[in-house]
C-alpha cells in the first residue's frame, strides 16, 4: 500500500490548532527550564482568562458581578465587584503555579506574596485584572493586562523595590480582550501573537502571528470630554485631526479594546495628563509598560509625549504616566505638537 498522505485540510487543521503553550515553546526554540516556565506561566494566565470570560458571560444574571463594592482602591477610585473577582482569580490561579512568588496589581496596596512559592518562585506577575470595568454593567468590552518580570534578589522586606525598573526588564507582556470572542495577545520578545478562545475545546488557538502595526493609521482614540483639562499641545493636536480628512475618532472607555484596534489597524491612542494631574491616570507597571512592550514588538511606539515609555523608571509601584501609543508616524505627530508648544513656551520665557 502507498504511504498515507494527509489532505491539505489536515495541514490547515494542524496550523490552526496551535495552542498557546506549544506556541511559546516554538517561539523560544527550546524545551529548557525557562522556556518551560514561560509556557506554564502563559497557561496559568490563559486559565485565569477562561474563568473571567465565563463569569463575564453570565454577569447580568449574578448580583455579585455588577456594580460597586463600596470600597476604594489605593488610587482613590471606586472598586467594582468585577475588579475584586478578577483580582482573586489571578491570585487563586497562581497560588498553584509554584513559579510566581508574588503578584502586584492596581487593586492591591502592596504586592501579594505566596509564601509556599517564594523559595522556588522566580517570577512576578503584574496585572490589571479588569481594565474598563465600568463597561461591565452595560455589556461592553473589557480586558485584562499582564506583565511577567523575573524576581531580582530576595525582597526580604517585601516592598517590591526591585520592580522599580524600566519596561525593558519585562520577560513577557500581553492582554486578554473579553468581547464577541475572547482574545489573548502576548509577546515574549519575539513578535506579537493573537489567540482566540475556542469554547468547545477550552483552548486558546493561534489566530494571527507576528502582528505589525501600520506606520500610520486613520484612528485617533482619546476621551475628548477632557478637552479643556489638557495642555494646549494636546488640544492643538485634536484640532488638527478635526480639520484634516482621513481621521476617525474611536474611543470605548476600555484601554484594552482601544489598544487592540490600534494594534491591528493603526492610528494613535492618547491618555494625556491634565493641568491638575499632569502624571495622567494610567499605571506604568500594570498598563502602559506592558502595552508599550507589545507595541514596540509590533513595530509601533509608546511615549509619555516626551520620552519613550519603555525607558521610564517608576518611583513607586503605582506610578502613573501620560500615554501616547500606536503607529510610529502618528505618535511622532503627537510628540511634534508637544515639542512645538514647549519651544514656544521657552521663547516666551526667554523674552
Amino acid at each position: 500500500m502507498a504511504d498515507y498522505q494527509p489532505a491539505d485540510s489536515a495541514f490547515a487543521l494542524d496550523r490552526d490548532c496551535t495552542t498557546l503553550s506549544r506556541h511559546v515553546l516554538e517561539q523560544l526554540h527550546s524545551f529548557g527550564p525557562e522556556a518551560q516556565d514561560l509556557s506554564a506561566l502563559m497557561n496559568r494566565i490563559a486559565l485565569a482568562g477562561k474563568i473571567i470570560a465565563r463569569h463575564l458571560s453570565r454577569a447580568g444574571l449574578m448580583a455579585t458581578a455588577l456594580g460597586f463594592t463600596g470600597d476604594t482602591n489605593i488610587q482613590g477610585e471606586a472598586v467594582k465587584k468585577m475588579d475584586i473577582y478578577a483580582n482573586d482569580v489571578f491570585i487563586s490561579v497562581f497560588k498553584q503555579s509554584g513559579l510566581v512568588c508574588r503578584l502586584a496589581s492596581e487593586e492591591m496596596d502592596q504586592p501579594y506574596y505566596i509564601p509556599e512559592n517564594c523559595p522556588i518562585g522566580r517570577y512576578t506577575l503584574l496585572y490589571d485584572p479588569i481594565d474598563g470595568s465600568s463597561n461591565v454593567d452595560i455589556n461592553l468590552n473589557v480586558g485584562s493586562i499582564f506583565s511577567i518580570r523575573r524576581q531580582q534578589g530576595d525582597d526580604l522586606d517585601q516592598s517590591g523595590s526591585d520592580l522599580l525598573q524600566d519596561g525593558r526588564q519585562q520577560l513577557a507582556a500581553g492582554y486578554i480582550l473579553y468581547g464577541p470572542s475572547t482574545v489573548l495577545v502576548y509577546s515574549i520578545g519575539h513578535g506579537v501573537h493573537a489567540f482566540v478562545l475556542d469554547p468547545s475545546l477550552g483552548e486558546f488557538i493561534l489566530a494571527t502571528e507576528n502582528i505589525q502595526v501600520p506606520a500610520h493609521g486613520p484612528t485617533y482614540s482619546v476621551n475628548e470630554g477632557n478637552f479643556w483639562q489638557w495642555e494646549e499641545a494636546i488640544r492643538d493636536f485634536t484640532r488638527y485631526v478635526h480639520r484634516h480628512d482621513g481621521y476617525s475618532a474611536r474611543y470605548t472607555g476600555a484601554l484594552v479594546a482601544d489598544f487592540h484596534r490600534i494594534l491591528t489597524q493603526g492610528g494613535v491612542f492618547l491618555y494625556p495628563g491634565t493641568t491638575k494631574k499632569p502624571e495622567g491616570k494610567l499605571r506604568l507597571l500594570y498598563e502602559t509598560a506592558p502595552l508599550a512592550f507589545l507595541i514596540e514588538q509590533a513595530g509601533g511606539r509608546a511615549s509619555t509625549g516626551t520620552t519613550d515609555i519603555m525607558g521610564v523608571v517608576p518611583g513607586e509601584i503605582h506610578q502613573r504616566t501620560p500615554f501616547v501609543v500606536g503607529s510610529r508616524d502618528d505618535v511622532a505627530l503627537v510628540e511634534s505638537f508637544i515639542q512645538d508648544h514647549s519651544r514656544r513656551q521657552s521663547t516666551l520665557l526667554a523674552n
